[in-house]
């Protein structure tokens, strides 16, 4: 067995980028690289392990036996290890035999910058190239700019890969190319502009869905290659869909085979538990203030934009970075030296995160889930405010399903739950979510959710469904919400598919892929999604009959959309609403169709605008509402 070679693929501006938390594209260094030295082949491999007094490589090339391939630590103090192994060839498993300074602990690692591991439960990484793809997406790279921009529409699909459809033979995961081919068509299909992935970086422990990291740098085995992760990001472009990651930089699990603990002290944990362990989730907190930290994450960043073609980035957890004092009691945790409870390391890390990465990626977005009222979070960076492009709108839907959980009586007494967004709707660039964490832990379905009969259970989630549609903001919808799942979504098996047997759930999903489309083709509605400009009332103040009413306005007045929600299940004819302008009102949205499962109460022919003031307008117009509907218009 051939010793190891001295090799490194790190030049001096490397280190000094590493060690001052400036170097973002440390995954063309660290890890381990086929390659071919002198005529030679094998694999180059590094790790960062400061405090280790040996490390050594172990796998299938040298029988696991640690006293083979010793790396040699470099001479500069950046506490890299490196070395180049003959024979050690791609698809062969690996670790790291790390023995410490710190009392002689001796563990065995995965690769932190790995692109490839073992399928779980097993550990081991994998020598991987992920270089040679042909990439067929140069026609969606060149417009992204325009196609992902904020004036532009957001309709985002959330997915969990391993729970959104399963062979149903023997309940085993669909892999990535099955995907490339049933979940790309049905996104298409439904007229989603993009699809949100909850984390795929690799995981040790199925039921964390994903948010329990090892991997960074490798796609999960559990449903095929990294080059297959590839062609799924692939074809997802070449059918005009962009891609989101959720990115989990706020907290890893502490399993001995990944980075907790890593070379005998805390390399990439704080150090002080008060900072580097998170009591809600059990895990450990990065140490946002250690530079090499730093480039080690803002880089993992850049490797999914880089070498899958990633549109954007949806950051986990964000509150949690932010504050001292998260989830934790008096006495458990330190202010900064300011006294107060903003952690400056983490905003530090954050602004640098958010700056580098819109700096290097033309047309991509960052995702803030953000659930308090820190200030500025989609502020620029310039500007003091942390960078992100959107923010999650937490406080929309709390009120939102809160208000929508109510019996439609009750309703008029809690007008203010489901106009009260309005009142901060521009304050940061939100994005409303119906995420995955709405649907567990006993909250019930969404479909589940909603009061009344059958019938009341679907108006009312196509009025839900409806009126975010309508609302200021981008949108999100998680799998299974789209047909009316009945039942809670459970990670551990596929969505309940046969539902679509039944004209309810049936029409349901029409009405959502009707309104994908609607909202694509009406430029009134995401022109100005984050303006004050784009938005009016025309009347929030009809509390008796639980009806709101508003225009969405974009950059031509000729298009703006006029808007009426009918909370009650009570159908109103003549309802009078205030309007700008002379004309016609057109019917071009309508939720009660009898094709979508409702009563089929519509307004089917244009509507003559009078000059009758009303709501504080010279014109008015008698519509029909039909009942727990959303109706909107436009004036021709």
């Amino acid at each position: 067995m051939a010793e190891v070679i001295n090799h490194s693929l790190f030049t001096e501006f490397d280190i000094n980028l590493f060690k001052s938390g400036k170097h973002y594209r440390l995954y063309e260094k660290f890890g381990s690289h086929p390659i071919t030295v002198d005529g030679v082949s094998g694999t180059y491999f590094s790790v960062w392990a400061p405090s280790a007094e040996s490390v050594s490589v172990i796998g299938d090339f040298n029988f696991w036996n640690e006293k083979q391939h010793r790396l040699n630590v470099r001479w500069d103090g950046s506490g890299i290890w490196e070395g180049f192994i003959p024979d050690a060839k791609e698809g062969m498993r690996y670790k790291y035999k790390i023995k410490s300074h710190h009392n002689n602990i001796v563990t065995e690692k995965a690769d932190p910058y790995a692109f490839s591991y073992e399928k779980p439960p097993n550990t081991a990484s994998i020598i991987t190239s992920i270089d040679g793809y042909e990439w067929k997406d140069k026609e969606w790279m060149g417009y992204r700019k325009e196609k992902n921009g904020l004036d532009k529409p957001y309709a985002v699909y959330e997915v969990h890969l391993g729970s959104w459809m399963r062979n149903a033979s023997d309940n085993t995961f669909f892999s990535y190319d099955q995907l490339a081919e049933k979940l790309v068509d049905y996104l298409k299909k439904m007229n989603f502009t993009h699809v949100e992935f909850m984390p795929i970086m690799e995981y040790p422990f199925d039921p964390s869905w994903g948010y329990q990291l090892i991997g960074y740098y490798a796609p999960t085995s559990r449903f095929g290659s990294a080059k297959d992760f590839m062609k799924l990001c692939d074809r997802l472009h070449q059918n005009d869909i962009g891609v989101i990651l959720d990115w989990v930089p706020s907290h890893f699990p502490s399993d001995d085979h990944g980075l907790g603990f890593f070379d005998g002290s805390h390399l990439y944990e704080h150090p002080d538990p008060r900072k580097g362990y998170h009591q809600d989730w059990k895990s450990l907190i990065f140490n946002y203030g250690r530079n090499e930290v730093k480039s080690f994450l803002i880089s993992n960043a850049f490797y999914w934009l880089d070498k899958y073609h990633v549109d954007g980035l949806r950051v986990d957890a964000v509150a949690s970075m932010l504050y001292l004092d998260y989830s934790r009691e008096d006495g458990e945790w330190e202010p900064n030296m300011y006294g107060g409870r903003e952690n400056l390391e983490a905003i530090d890390f954050i602004k640098d995160f958010n700056r580098e990465v819109y700096a290097n990626f033309d047309g991509i977005q960052t995702i803030a889930e953000e659930s308090t009222a820190f200030t500025g979070v989609t502020n620029d960076v310039e500007f003091g405010g942390l960078g992100f492009g959107m923010k999650w709108m937490m406080g929309w839907m709390h009120d939102t399903l809160e208000y929508f959980a109510k019996d439609p009586i009750y309703r008029k007494h809690h007008q203010n739950e489901i106009t009260f967004s309005l009142a901060y709707a521009f304050s940061e660039k939100f994005m409303l979510p119906l995420s995955h964490d709405e649907v567990v832990y006993g909250k019930n379905s969404l479909l589940g959710r909603m009061p009344g009969d059958e019938w009341q259970r679907f108006a009312n989630l196509r009025l839900l469904y409806a009126y975010m549609y309508t609302h200021p903001g981008t949108k999100l919808i998680f799998q299974g919400g789209e047909f009316g799942q009945s039942e809670e979504w459970n990670f551990s098996q596929s969505l309940d598919w046969h539902l679509l047997e039944y004209k309810p759930h049936k029409g349901l999903q029409s009405f959502v892929r009707d309104l994908n489309s609607f909202y694509k083709n009406t430029p009134a509605l995401y022109e100005k999604a984050f303006s004050g400009e784009g938005f009016e009332w025309i009347n929030y103040g009809d509390h008796e009959n639980s009806v709101i009413s508003y225009i969405r306005k974009g950059h031509d007045e000729q298009n703006d959309v006029v808007v009426v929600c009918n909370f009650t299940s009570v159908i109103r004819k003549n309802y009078e609403i205030g309007l700008p302008r002379k004309g016609k009102l057109k019917q071009i949205l309508n939720s009660d169709y009898k094709k979508y499962f409702g009563s089929g109460v519509s307004n089917s022919k244009a509507i003559e605008i009078k000059k009758v003031e009303r709501d504080g307008r010279p014109f008015s117009a008698a519509i029909t509402l039909p009942p727990l509907s959303l109706v909107a218009f436009e004036i021709i």
